[in-house]
């Protein structure tokens, strides 16, 4: 008898967590971006969900395998919100880098050791 859990969790950037989550599927679970629809799991963010669905032959494998999805969709989801909040620190395309900016290599050398 196959046993199957489905969990919907909603989350600021569902793609960005659904391909996240993306390479630990096995062949018994899948994860996906869904619409909400009545599920109380939606929030303002295109009210879309993340829906994972397990399938086990075994309930001990089951167990095991939601309780592993459920920690990487708490880490995938808290690096996630870090990264949305980290201020993007790039310099702009065509800008200088501090490198660039202080780059003397078309100025000519001075030689400060004087030998008499």
């Amino acid at each position: 008898m196959t046993r199957r859990a489905t969990i919907r969790t909603a989350h600021a950037e569902p793609e960005t967590i659904a391909a996240a989550l993306a390479p630990d599927n096995t062949d018994e679970m899948a994860t996906r971006v869904e619409p909400a629809g009545d599920d109380t799991a939606a929030t303002d963010a295109g009210d879309r969900v993340v829906v994972t669905t397990i399938e086990r032959d075994a309930t001990s494998g089951l167990q095991a395998t939601v309780d592993d999805t459920l920690v990487n969709l708490a880490v995938a989801d808290q690096v996630a919100s870090l990264a949305h909040d980290e201020p993007d620190t790039r310099p702009a395309s065509g800008a200088e880098t501090s490198t660039e900016a202080a780059s003397t290599a078309d100025q000519p050398t001075t030689d400060t050791n004087d030998t008499l």
